[in-house]
C-alpha cells in the first residue's frame, strides 16, 4: 500500500497544483481552455503515438490484457445501455444527463493511468499501459460518440454524423498511427521521434494540471445520486471486474497491475469537452469527475493492492 500511495501522491499533488493555479494565478477561463485544447489535440496524441510506437510488446500479454479490459468495459457499457430507461426513471435523469452517467462510468483518465503505471512499474508498465491506450481509447470514444449522438441535447444518430465525430477524435487516430508505426518496419528519423517524444512527455504534467483546474469544488455540497452511482460503477465495479477477468485469463505481475490501474482511475476529463460539443449534461459530468477524483485517492490504492494480494495467493 505504501508503494502505491508513493506513486499516487505526486500525481494528485500536480492535480492539486492545477486547482490552486486556477484560483490564484491563471484565473481566466480562456487560459485553461487554450491549455486543454493544446493537450487534447497536440500533446497527448503525441504521447499516445510515441508510447504505442515504442512499446516493446515482446513480454506483454497483449491479448489477455486487451480482452480483460475490453470485456469489463463492454459489459458495463452494455448494462448501462440496456438499463437506460429504468436508471433514468430511478435517478430522474434527462437524456443528456444519462449520457454523462454513461461517460462518467466507463471512460478512463489516461493521464493518471500513464503517470501511475510509469511510477509503479517503469518502462514495462508504460508498455502495458500502451496496450490499454490502443485498446480502450478507440472503443470508449466510439461508444461515447454513439451514446451522445443518440441521447444528447443535439442528438443526431445518422451514421455519417457519428462517423465524422469519431474521425475527428485525435485520440482515435493517434492510436491508429502509433499501432501502425509499431508494426511496420519503416525507419523513422531520430530527430522526428525526439520531437514527438518531447511533446508527449510534456503532456502528462500539463494534462494533470488541466484536470486539477477542471475540478468543480463548488458542486461538492450536494452531489446528485447519479454522481455516487458513477463512483461505484467506475471506481469499484469496473476494476473488480477487470481484475477478476485478468486473473481468469492468467495475467500476472506488471500485466495485472496495469490492468488494475487502467480500470480504477477516475473518468476522463475529455468526456467533459465531448459533452459540451455534443449536447451532454456537462455540469453533471464535471461534478462526477470532481467527486471521483476525491474517492479515487482511496479506491485506486485498494484496487492495486488487491491485484497484488491476489497474485500472492
Amino acid at each position: 500500500m505504501a508503494g502505491v500511495l508513493g506513486a499516487l501522491v505526486p500525481v494528485f499533488l500536480i492535480i492539486a497544483l492545477g486547482a490552486l493555479l486556477k484560483r490564484v494565478l491563471l484565473t481566466e477561463a480562456s487560459h485553461w481552455i487554450a491549455l486543454e485544447k493544446l493537450t487534447y489535440f497536440v500533446l497527448f496524441p503525441a504521447l499516445i503515438i510515441v508510447s504505442i510506437a515504442r512499446a516493446d510488446l515482446g513480454g506483454v500479454a497483449v491479448l489477455e490484457v486487451s480482452v480483460a479490459l475490453l470485456l469489463a468495459i463492454l459489459g458495463l457499457s452494455g448494462a448501462l445501455m440496456v438499463l437506460r430507461r429504468p436508471l433514468s426513471r430511478a435517478l430522474s435523469l434527462t437524456s443528456p444527463s444519462y449520457t454523462s452517467l454513461f461517460q462518467g462510468s466507463v471512460r478512463w483518465n489516461s493521464y493518471i493511468g500513464l503517470a501511475v503505471s510509469s511510477a509503479l512499474a517503469g518502462p514495462k508498465g508504460l508498455a502495458v499501459a500502451a496496450v490499454g491506450l490502443a485498446v480502450m481509447i478507440p472503443v470508449l470514444n466510439i461508444l461515447s460518440v454513439i451514446v451522445l449522438a443518440r441521447h444528447g441535447a443535439r442528438a443526431d444518430a445518422k451514421p455519417p454524423k457519428m462517423l465524422a465525430q469519431i474521425a475527428r477524435n485525435p485520440y482515435v487516430w493517434s492510436c491508429v498511427i502509433g499501432a501502425l508505426l509499431n508494426e511496420i518496419s519503416v525507419v523513422i528519423p531520430a530527430v522526428l521521434m525526439t520531437f514527438v517524444d518531447i511533446l508527449g512527455r510534456s503532456s502528462l504534467a500539463l494534462g494533470l494540471l488541466v484536470v486539477g483546474a477542471g475540478l468543480r469544488l463548488d458542486s461538492l455540497h450536494r452531489p446528485r445520486a447519479a454522481t455516487f452511482l458513477s463512483c461505484f460503477l467506475k471506481l469499484v465495479l469496473l476494476p473488480t471486474a477487470a481484475i477478476a477477468l485478468g486473473l481468469a485469463l492468467g495475467l500476472r505481475q506488471v500485466d495485472l497491475l496495469v490492468v488494475a490501474i487502467a480500470a480504477s482511475v477516475p473518468s476522463a476529463p475529455n468526456g467533459y469537452v465531448l459533452a459540451r460539443q455534443m449536447g451532454g449534461d456537462a455540469p453533471l459530468l464535471a461534478e462526477m469527475l470532481t467527486v471521483q477524483m476525491i474517492f479515487a485517492t482511496i479506491t485506486m490504492p485498494l484496487a492495486v493492492s488487491a491485484a497484488n494480494y491476489m497474485l500472492l495467493q
